[in-house]
């Protein structure tokens, strides 16, 4: 739902047609639809009307007396004259008019559809699950969000329009061909059919042609945002000219795509300007003639020949509206298929209020895997009691960071067939699905499934340091206020907070001393990514957002990986303020930064193969010494089993 929370209707099957769907879409928009039609119609009823004013004129001169405005209480020609003056006068002001209104009606109608479907897009992008993003690229995604959206809103600023008045003036010109001379009407008509019958071959053949340039636009989008994202690395690299050379075959793939499509849409308009000739000729030849041989009055003839041309000229525009049309319609379904996708991770049922989470967080018999067939948790049995510092270690591949992103919702475990299931009833799988799968165990905090919570109120429960971390744009400030939970689920009734509360949670963070050193304090913009500040001054500002958030559970995902040792023994000193009464989980590959965990579980291929605390797991002997024995110097790096661990030399 976009931010003004107007509601859409289901936009339907993705094989219904996009004009149909985009009906559907623009539902909540139809009174305002209906105006900009409607002065859409009266300007091209009244810029129609110059053209029986031009045959009246010369009713007027010929006939005198005798003509059709004489009868309307007008005997003196000149009086007539001046009638058909005034009635100019009034038709040019109402047509003027109504050319502002529609002009206005149809721009800011596809600049509120244009916001509404880039607003919803964008939400509704946001709902989905991880897993839907892994197979698309970043810039592909900002094509759909931004060039497809704005395809759109060109074709409802100025394609439909254009599609209306046609009609319209179809209908009224054929209607007066009809009344004033059917004989010639007829002949007149000849091209129409041809018109509509050549538009409807050349938009099937334009379809799939605009569709693909829509996806090299994409394709294209995607190697921008890819080569942009990595420049530190392409100029490492000194690969600018290979990535120079990517960008302009990709480039060249989408010119060529769009050639094609050109070249088809401009033979559109001057095969269509010969039908055309060849009926204004036969209005001309067959209505001249008829008029010398008396059956047709002059008026009548100099209005056919007016309309013939006011009938069959906008036809020509059909060729750059179709090219229009086709490109918008190539972009609605790009943006609607979007909007199709049914998110596989959705809000649970219950609330988990803030104040009321203790924060024990339990794996029970957890198995996932990204890929089918590679599973990286194997029945993962594991808890983290409340208000105590929990360490997660093992080595690279052991399913570490994919305990945070379960825990987080941004995957679900793994669904198996129901009639497999070895243990229990299951009834905490709330998750049972109807066509006989249920969940490979279940994740809990304070008790409560994770898939039956809401997800708000599940991802506000805790505060999470990755050891990517992601600084926006913005001030220090911002970036710090960007973990402030605010007192509201209203996004609009966002407030940032208090400037005490930034600086508690920086200085708490061990980062408010070198905010101060900045060129300009708090106000200092860090740049995309935080690219201006170094790598422990980014860890050590994003503890601090999650320190502002100050939420029952803290996850530290590698936090301390990429600092220094001061930066490292910084942070181990604010955490001891910091994770005080709070559940704090760590995962971690530097051992020194878990040492004082209250319970480390050690992980190997999905499953924990050691817990206890520091002193015990080293007097085990186990793989956590071994790994302690390889980080303190004590050890050289061999092989020793499948799963990777070290052992002594």
């Amino acid at each position: 739902m976009a931010s003004n929370q107007i509601e859409h209707p289901p936009i339907g099957s993705v094989r219904t047609h996009p004009l149909v769907r985009l009906f559907k879409y623009a539902r909540p928009f139809r009174r305002r639809l209906a105006w900009a039609t409607t002065f859409s119609i009266l300007n091209k009823i009244f810029d129609l009307a110059p053209p029986f004013i031009i045959g009246a004129a010369v009713d007027v001169v010929v006939q005198k007396q005798d003509s059709v405005i004489a009868k309307l209480g007008f005997p003196d020609p000149f009086h007539q004259l001046v009638f058909l003056a005034i009635a100019t006068a009034i038709i040019w002001s109402l047509e003027s008019v109504f050319e502002w209104l529609y002009g206005v009606a149809w721009r800011n109608l596809a600049q509120t559809i244009q916001h509404e479907v880039r607003m919803d897009a964008y939400q509704h992008v946001q709902g989905l699950e991880l897993r839907w993003f892994e197979d698309r690229s970043t810039g592909g995604l900002l094509a759909v969000l931004s060039d497809d959206v704005n395809q759109l809103e060109r074709f409802l600023d100025g394609g439909a329009n254009d599609i209306l008045q046609l009609a319209v003036t179809a209908i009224t010109v054929t209607a007066a061909f009809f009344i004033i001379s059917p004989e010639v009407a007829w002949l007149a008509m000849i091209p129409v059919p041809i018109v509509i019958i050549g538009s409807l071959w050349f938009q099937k053949r334009l379809e799939p042609r605009y569709a693909m340039v829509r996806s090299k636009v994409g394709d294209l989008n995607a190697r921008l945002a890819n080569s942009l994202a990595g420049i530190a690395t392409v100029k490492s690299f000194t690969a600018e000219s290979h990535e120079a050379g990517r960008l302009e075959a990709e480039s060249a793939a989408y010119a060529e795509h769009n050639q094609r499509a050109i070249i088809l849409s401009a033979l559109f308009s001057p095969l269509i300007r010969i039908v055309i000739m060849a009926g204004f000729m036969v209005t001309l030849l067959y209505g001249g003639w008829i008029t010398l041989q008396g059956s047709l009055a002059v008026g009548a003839f100099s209005l056919l020949v007016f309309l013939t041309q006011r009938l069959l000229w906008p036809f020509t525009r059909v060729g750059a509206v179709l090219d229009l049309y086709q490109r918008a319609m190539a972009s609605t379904r790009r943006v609607l298929d979007i909007l199709d996708v049914e998110p596989a991770i959705v809000d649970g049922p219950e609330r988990l209020p803030l104040d009321a989470v203790r924060g024990e967080v339990r794996f029970d018999e957890v198995r996932f895997s990204y890929v089918k067939g590679a599973p990286i948790l194997r029945g993962l049995d594991l808890t983290c009691p409340a208000g105590q510092t929990t360490a997660i270690v093992g080595s690279t591949g052991a399913g570490k960071s994919t305990l945070i992103k379960l825990i987080l919702r941004f995957y679900d475990v793994d669904l198996r067939k129901s009639d497999q299931r070895s243990r229990g009833s299951g009834s905490r799988d709330s998750g049972e699905d109807l066509g006989g799968t249920m969940p490979s165990g279940a994740i809990e905090i304070d008790g409560n499934d994770v898939r039956s919570l809401r997800l708000r109120d599940l991802r506000r429960a805790a505060s999470l340091v990755s050891q990517d971390v992601y600084l926006f744009d913005g001030t220090v400030r911002e970036n710090i206020a960007y973990g402030w939970p605010g007192e509201t689920d209203d996004p609009a009734a966002w407030t940032e907070p208090p400037f005490s509360k930034i600086i508690e949670a920086a200085t708490l963070a061990e980062a408010h001393e070198f905010i101060m050193q900045l060129s300009d304090g708090y106000d200092t913009v860090v740049g995309e990514r935080g690219q201006k500040l170094s790598g422990g001054q980014r860890q050590r500002i994003a503890m601090a957002r999650a320190v502002l958030k100050d939420a029952p559970i803290l996850i530290l995902d590698e936090a301390t990986a990429s600092v220094d040792n001061e930066t490292e023994a910084a942070i181990q000193r604010s955490l001891q303020t910091i994770c005080r009464d709070r559940t704090t989980i760590v995962i971690a590959h530097r051992l020194s930064t878990v040492r004082h965990a209250d319970c480390i579980h050690v992980l190997d291929a999905g499953v924990v193969v050691e817990r206890g605390t520091h002193d015990q797991l080293i007097a085990q002997d186990g793989v956590y010494a071994q790994l302690w024995r390889v980080q303190t110097g004590e050890m050289v790096r061999e092989p020793a089993r499948d799963s990777g661990i070290l052992r002594r030399p």
